[in-house]
């Protein structure tokens, strides 16, 4: 680290304390703008150099009783690849933008249509008829501009995948339906990555990480010829999704952070409609 931005970030720190009390250094949205600029650097490099200084940006500061500074830098310098930015993949996406990883790449090649609205974060009323990959784009900026997304609005073949996920450090399935998530799957597995998916279907919904060299969810539910999804006939209510979506979100940082994820070859299986 070049010893000009170290005192910079060291003079621009404010003293404080953290939810639990303990004193603390802290650099502000503000702050780490100014000293990007400064030094021609990305936003999420000076947060990362005030990490490895100790000092902790405020953006993250409710993040620090459960995460380490050391795991939050590992975010900022983690990539994610998910695919899906609808139920799931909208609210996946705006709690990793929220916890400070780096990169998210990620792809949706649908528009918004009125039956969104029910469920998904990025749909509203102005939205409609537009790309979700561009309202993903959007929203991201606003909410955390430190992270840097790359969402292409295209439907994914096997090449296309391949290509997202390339140089990633964990794969979101976020898609709905069965059609696409095999294909993604093996993807994810001959290129070595740990793998989140989830689906949804009324008031039931299911997580799992799928690590390398693991069995995919696909593998125990079979591959109908129809690939026809329990969600069309049975629904997806908002709080079910939102649900899943929260869990999935949790696994992928816990994987970008470098820890097992509890889901580590299993699959959570809950149920809203009897809390079980």
């Amino acid at each position: 680290m070049p010893e000009d931005l170290k005192t910079r970030l060291v003079e621009a720190a404010e003293d404080g304390a953290y939810p639990d009390g303990r004193p603390g250094a802290f650099l502000s949205i503000k702050a780490a703008a100014h000293a990007a600029a400064e030094f021609g650097l990305l936003a999420r490099d000076v947060e990362i150099a005030a990490l490895e200084l100790g000092i902790a940006p405020l953006r993250y500061v409710r993040n620090f009783t459960q995460y380490s500074l050391a795991e939050q830098a590992r975010l900022l310098g983690a990539t994610a690849a998910m695919v899906g930015l609808g139920g799931l993949g909208g609210y996946v996406l705006d709690m990793l933008v929220r916890a400070g990883v780096g990169t998210i790449r990620c792809a949706d090649g649908d528009t918004f249509e009125e039956s969104n609205l029910n469920r998904q974060l990025l749909a509203t009323v102005p939205e409609l008829a537009c790309p979700k990959a561009g309202a993903a784009a959007a929203r991201a900026m606003t909410v955390n501009p430190s992270v840097a997304v790359d969402a292409r609005q295209e439907h994914l073949d096997r090449e296309g995948m391949r290509s997202l996920f390339s140089g990633a450090h964990v794969v979101v399935d976020a898609l709905g339906g069965l059609a696409d998530r095999a294909v993604l799957a093996e993807e994810a597995a001959a290129l070595g990555l740990p793998l989140v998916t989830a689906g949804v279907a009324g008031q039931t919904g299911y997580v799992a990480v799928v690590m390398p060299g693991g069995r995919s969810v696909e593998d125990f539910f079979g591959r109908g010829a129809s690939d026809a999804a329990a969600e069309d006939t049975l629904g997806c209510p908002g709080p079910a999704v939102t649900a899943a979506a929260a869990l999935q979100a949790s696994e992928a940082v816990a994987v970008l952070a470098g820890r097992k994820p509890s889901l580590a070859g299993k699959l959570l299986l809950m149920d809203l409609g009897d809390m079980s």
